[in-house]
């Protein structure tokens, strides 16, 4: 059995892997559903658009559900800050989130230009807000998020939802929005053609650019100055998790610490930079795979990115850094984590077989003539 700092920084790279993996599964979804609007032009190509990821979109969803999940049981009070800090963005993303099944299935239920244009627009809604609230959270997160713990570990939030909404953090949110939508085009390259494809591949150039450009913007601003924080004693990384036991102090360059104490931590960023490079480049001659493994492993960079800054940190506390939420002081019992890492180890293989399974069911192009023939058996 591994040890409780070992289990704890296991858990650590495991949240990030399902992240990562909702980020590359359902990622693609919500950039395909984001572009839906702009590369069909008339229904049967948004009936296309909407059949590359209609059949496989809620599957999807389990990565969602578990890192949630995960999150809950292995850090139980980060769980509790961040969806007590972050309530009202968490409610706007489940909102959002409502127009993505109601717009699959009850699009086509009807034929009426005015009934599908509206729930395509509400799919748009439903695939873009969410990639944009996750971007402006982990924005706030590099900044440190207004909250303390009081002397019987109760959270106490002292923001407000609009102060979430600051230039840092909706710059993350653009960065969030064009990696998404950069993989989604990528991914639509890959089951179209035709105009739709060219269309797509327009939108992949466009906002590839976009990533690397606000991705530059983001790390210059880190650099700079932005945010960052230190532990200074405490955070016993054996001991019981107690996030008042430490010492932490604010420190603006402290997000840069990592990189010079482990300079093969540059990696990550670079896979960030490199993955959407490569991305673009493949994209432009048509090696459409290539071109989506590519964006992968660039989303893979991006968030790796935020969590190799902050490392050890979780969710630092603007308002009372020694509340700040760590690797060490936020995870649940040695126990707890040791049970649910052998449920991971049967269950994760399970998934990624399914999903391989499902993937290469539904591989090749989606066209034109298929949906038209296939009234019933397509969206």
């Amino acid at each position: 059995m591994l040890d409780y700092e070992t289990l704890r920084l296991v858990w650590w790279l495991l949240v990030g892997v399902l992240l990562i993996g909702f980020a590359v599964m359902d990622g693609h979804d919500m950039g395909v559903g984001t572009l839906l609007p702009f590369v069909g032009r008339n229904d049967v190509e948004r009936r296309v658009v909407i059949n590359t990821v209609g059949p496989h979109w809620d599957g999807n969803q389990v990565w969602f559900i578990t890192a949630g999940g995960a999150l809950f049981a292995a850090w139980p009070l980060v769980y509790a800050a961040a969806f007590s800090g972050f309530y009202w963005a968490m409610l706007a993303v489940l909102w959002a989130l409502f127009l993505r099944p109601t717009g699959f299935d009850f699009r086509s239920k009807i034929e009426n230009p005015r009934w599908r244009s509206g729930w395509d627009w509400g799919i748009f809604v439903g695939s873009a807000v969410p990639p944009v609230i996750f971007g402006v959270a982990f924005g706030n997160l590099l900044q440190g998020v207004p909250f303390y713990f009081d002397a019987t570990l109760a959270t106490r939030y002292t923001g407000t939802f609009w102060q979430l909404l600051n230039p840092f953090a909706l710059l993350a949110g653009v960065v969030s929005l064009s990696m998404i939508t950069f993989h989604g085009a990528n991914y639509l390259m890959h089951r179209t053609e035709g105009e739709i494809y060219r269309r797509a591949r327009v939108a992949s150039l466009v906002f590839g650019l976009l990533l690397l450009a606000t991705f530059a913007l983001a790390g210059v601003w880190v650099s700079s100055g932005i945010g960052g924080y230190v532990i200074t004693s405490g955070a016993d990384p054996t001991g019981v998790s107690n996030p008042l036991a430490k010492t932490v102090v604010a420190d603006p360059g402290a997000w840069m610490n990592n990189y010079v104490r482990w300079p093969l931590t540059m990696l990550v960023p670079a896979c960030g930079f490199l993955g959407t490079i490569a991305g673009l480049v493949l994209a432009r001659r048509g090696w459409t795979l290539s071109a989506f493994i590519a964006s992968s492993v660039a989303m893979a960079g991006v968030i790796g990115t935020a969590a190799v800054s902050m490392f050890p940190f979780v969710m630092p506390s603007s308002s009372e850094p020694n509340s700040s939420l760590t690797v060490w002081d936020a995870t649940s019992s040695e126990l707890t984590l040791g049970l649910m890492l052998w449920a991971v180890v049967i269950f994760m293989p399970l998934i990624i077989f399914y999903t391989r399974w499902a993937y290469g069911v539904m591989a090749g192009k989606v066209t034109a003539s298929y949906v038209e023939a296939n009234q019933r058996g397509t969206y």
